[in-house]
């Protein structure tokens, strides 16, 4: 049986308040040269946070725990990637500044925004950092 495919995203955010997420910008089609979260697809046998860890590493250099990432949410919605349907489990990664980091991978680069100039993003990434940007820490009231 052929279903969606498991794709992971890591919204990575410095400053306390938020000021700031980090970008790659895609070495490969689908939307290859514009930005993105730093993700992709789970590989066989592995568990989902420690894909969005692997991911975000290759991507970027950045080294988190899977324990470290924060479960935002799951993001479905038909056509959001133009492969094929995919169901990408999102977390979050908050820094209190912003890390060094480096594209690698499928990512040509890799950058930190303000979150007040965003370029055009990739998939239904705008709607991702939105939520996150939104959405408490833990153990902090909104």
């Amino acid at each position: 049986m052929k279903g969606p495919a498991l794709t992971v995203d890591v919204v990575a955010l410095a400053g306390d308040p938020v000021a700031s997420v980090l970008l790659i910008e895609r070495a490969n089609d689908p939307f290859l040269g514009s930005w993105a979260l730093p993700g992709g697809f789970v590989e066989p046998g592995e568990r989902v946070p420690a894909a969005a860890a692997r991911e975000l590493h290759e991507e970027t250099g950045l080294a988190a725990s899977p324990a470290s990432l924060e479960l935002l949410g799951v993001y479905d919605t038909p056509g959001r990637d133009p492969r094929g349907q995919t169901v990408s489990v999102v977390y979050v990664l908050r820094a209190e500044r912003e890390l060094p980091a480096r594209g690698g991978d499928d990512a040509s680069r890799a950058s930190w925004f303000a979150l007040d100039a965003l370029p055009p993003l990739a998939f239904d990434h705008a709607l991702v950092i939105a939520d996150a940007v939104s959405s408490p820490a833990p153990g902090r009231r909104s």
